[in-house]
């Protein structure tokens, strides 16, 4: 991926730096994967605002995007690569070769062109799909499913991978974006390679008005607030507000928030840390 770095003739783009988007083909999706998405303001059923900080923003259209990568054992060919409003990732146009055509997460270096495939005994290439059971160990994958057949779940944000550490018995050892190391069914699917745009977080959006566009509003400062808004508004002056914490009064900096007796922690060999829960 390239960078673009704008030249300071504005305010707004004097900080500005830009994805080039050299890796994509076309400006134009695929109309027959296309879904209205309508914008709620943050709002809930009620009308009541559920959410803070969101409203306005560009009008944007959700793209179908194959997760579950079931049609098993038919090749298709990479139409294009595309931006996708939804999603930090590119995402790449598939034609079946029975006429078929459906979207998926672009792997980085995968070409206009090039030939994927999904199923059992495929090989372990770019852009291809299948079990984790028959991926070769050190295997780099994402777009990783957490049950059978639900569709991937996991790896799926810009430049993100997990790689193939172990098997063991029925499970796989994965370890993660995070450095957790994590147990897998090895008989989900997974998609071999790393996801495109690995350098979307060294973007500069430049100034306020580029999140107006993505209907992000401004966020508020909780110091900046009176106390029956917020538990670390108020005091004389500018005071700094005491301990870090959520509106909700949830300490911030290193509380433990995850669940004691989740199912899942017997899956999880070591977190992030290198420690156990």
């Amino acid at each position: 991926m390239a960078l673009k770095k704008f030249k300071p003739m504005t305010a707004g783009t004097r900080w500005k730096i830009g994805n080039a988007y050299a890796e994509v083909t076309t400006d134009k999706p695929e109309k027959s994967l296309l879904e209205s998405k309508k914008k709620t303001g943050g709002r809930n059923t009620q009308g009541r605002r559920s959410m803070r900080y969101i409203g306005g923003g560009h009008k944007q259209q959700y793209r179908i995007i194959d997760f579950k990568r079931n049609k098993h054992n038919v090749p298709a060919v990479v139409k294009s690569i595309e931006y996708d409003p939804n999603r930090t990732a590119f995402i790449s146009l598939l034609n079946y070769a029975d006429g078929e055509k459906r979207y998926i997460i672009a792997p980085q270096g995968l070409q206009v062109g090039a030939t994927v495939v999904s199923g059992e005994a495929v090989a372990p290439e770019v852009g291809n799909a299948l079990p984790l059971k028959n991926m070769p160990l050190g295997t780099v994958v994402h777009n990783i499913e957490l049950q059978p057949g639900k569709g991937g779940a996991m790896a799926r944000s810009a430049g993100t991978y997990a790689q193939l550490n172990a098997k063991e018995e029925k499970y796989a050892v994965l370890k993660m974006p995070s450095g957790e190391l994590r147990k897998v069914l090895s008989t989900c699917m997974a998609t071999v390679g790393t996801v495109s745009n690995s350098d979307h977080g060294l973007q500069s959006i430049g100034k306020a008005g580029a999140n107006r566009w993505r209907g992000i509003r401004p966020r508020n400062r909780g110091v900046a607030m009176n106390p029956v808004d917020h538990p670390m508004g108020g005091g004389e002056g500018r005071s700094s507000g005491g301990h870090p914490r959520s509106r909700t009064g949830k300490y911030a900096k290193g509380l433990k928030t995850r669940k004691t007796h989740k199912s899942s922690n017997q899956l999880i060999i070591s977190r992030k840390n290198g420690k156990k829960l």
